[in-house]
């Protein structure tokens, strides 16, 4: 059995749990980081040097890195499908995930703790308008690319998507308005229809 470590608040949990549910495997989740701790206990710390979550523990394989996890168990257990078996379509899903922690989820994270984890008389509306700007701009880029594409590594769902529509999940979810972005919203709209991102895809942000 899996088991992960990792409160189901965080965006990098959120990826595994939905990971394994596309996936049909059971998963055994132990409530870690924020307000529950363990990441700084020794044992932990022996499993996961870098003292966060998500981490996942598969027999004697143990992984941390959200999107490593998610590539590891469609590699494992969708061979071919999640994971792509060409080399152009692997590498395509490949590169929108790593852009989904470098560039986009840097893009937004202050927007997201300004609206949701910052006192609203504390909150600074330059820092907001600043990350607004910056993402928007990105998601112009993935709404140009979805147009010519069904999800985000091609015609097929796949582990790409993944990452991006919880990093969605999370935009959508903030209090602002939003352009209407005619292939973004589709793509999103459809990835909502899957029966996999119940309990994930549904949760309120915090």
């Amino acid at each position: 059995m899996l088991h992960l470590w990792g409160r189901i608040s965080s965006i990098n949990v959120r990826k595994v749990v939905w990971t394994a549910q596309e996936l049909g495997l059971t998963l055994q989740r132990t409530d870690a980081g924020g307000p529950f701790g363990i990441v700084k206990d020794p044992g932990y710390r022996r499993k996961n040097p870098n003292a966060l979550v998500p981490l996942i523990e598969d027999g004697e394989v143990r992984i941390w890195e959200s999107n490593v996890i998610v590539r590891y168990l469609c590699a494992k257990y969708s061979q071919g499908d999640f994971y792509p078996a060409g080399l152009p379509e692997r590498f395509a899903a490949e590169q929108w995930m790593d852009w989904q922690q470098t560039t986009f989820n840097p893009a937004g994270r202050t927007a997201f703790i300004q609206w949701i984890r910052t006192p609203a008389e504390q909150r600074d509306p330059a820092l907001i308008a600043q990350s607004v700007a910056a993402t928007e701009a990105l998601l112009a880029l993935l709404d140009a690319h979805l147009a010519d594409n069904a999800y985000v590594g091609g015609e097929r769902f796949s582990m790409a998507d993944i990452p991006l529509a919880c990093e969605m999940h999370r935009w959508f979810g903030l209090p602002q308005p939003r352009p209407v972005r005619t292939h973004l919203d589709r793509w999103y709209q459809n990835i909502l229809a899957r029966p996999a991102t119940r309990g994930v895809l549904d949760l309120p942000l915090s």
